[in-house]
């Protein structure tokens, strides 16, 4: 696979690597935007069953791939030509072709990110099957931060598949030997459940939700147990200075809540491409 690198010119290889990012970046917007609302539709039907109600006649269906693309605010069909990644944002100067709504900025900004990461996870990994997990490990990361942001909500849907599936791709020591990555697993699960319940026996109140001791776990099971001490430092480190800069420059109530998930999936992508050299570095220096 490595050889695939000496075919074509590296620039070609990146500029490539970045497009199919901005792909994949479309994609991830609507799993984003309808993996919340499947997740509300299913809690609704079977509240209702379990109430003993009759369900909804009119009951919208979601799925990732129907109904098909609209604008959110006049429901207008979109053309294929108003989907293509960035470049329909730009021409259509951020607006809806037919009701010239605001297109939020998230579509162009997930874009944009999934590019640079899949350009970034490229140029480190090569063409090689560490590559391919390391670009799937990204892209889910990318959705969860999504939806974490939008709904303070990590899905069991995209965070249980990941941890399984790391543990499965530790089973060759493909980052990480299967017992660092079963440990890790463990371990990440742990620590945070541990730090809840600590806070809640002494405050009274929940300070983050399960779906973090699960994306920690399932970080450990890819990364393994080294690196989980530099993900909660680095993630409790970002979340306090945009919590702070957030609080400075809006006034945000000390008391609100902060979608925790975002901060760990940033510390796991950098612990991911860079964590070796992070960690080796600081030993040298202390």
């Amino acid at each position: 696979m490595e050889q695939v690198l000496a075919i074509y010119p590296p620039e070609l290889t990146l500029t490539l690597s970045f497009i199919f990012g901005l792909l994949v970046g479309s994609f991830l917007n609507v799993v984003i935007y309808r993996l919340p609302l499947q997740l509300q539709n299913t809690w609704q039907r079977d509240a209702r069953d379990f109430l003993g109600q009759e369900p909804v006649e009119a009951e919208t269906k979601f799925s990732l791939i129907y109904p098909p693309s609209r604008c959110t605010n006049c429901e207008t069909l979109l053309k294929p030509w108003h989907n293509i990644p960035l470049i329909s944002y730009l021409v259509l100067k951020g607006r809806c072709n037919s009701c010239a709504e605001p297109i939020s900025l998230q579509y162009p900004a997930v874009e944009v990110i999934c590019g640079l990461l899949t350009l970034a996870v490229v140029y480190h990994f090569g063409f090689t099957v560490q590559a391919a997990w390391a670009l799937l490990f990204t892209w889910v990361l990318v959705a969860l931060t999504g939806i974490d942001f939008n709904h303070q909500l990590l899905p069991d849907n995209l965070t249980l598949p990941l941890l399984w599936l790391g543990l499965l791709v530790n089973m060759s020591a493909t980052f990480v030997p299967l017992a660092d990555a079963v440990a890790g697993a463990v371990a990440g699960y742990l620590v945070l459940w541990c730090v809840y319940w600590a806070f809640k026996l002494i405050t009274g109140k929940e300070g983050m939700g399960h779906g973090d001791f699960k994306l920690l776990a399932a970080m450990g099971a890819w990364l393994g147990w080294q690196q989980l001490p530099m993900i909660i430092l680095l993630s409790s480190a970002v979340g306090a200075l945009i919590g702070t800069v957030g609080i400075l420059l809006h006034g945000r109530e000390r008391q609100a809540q902060i979608a925790f998930g975002p901060y760990l999936a940033i510390a796991g992508w950098i612990a991911l491409v860079a964590g070796e050299e992070i960690t080796r570095t600081y030993l040298q220096l202390f």
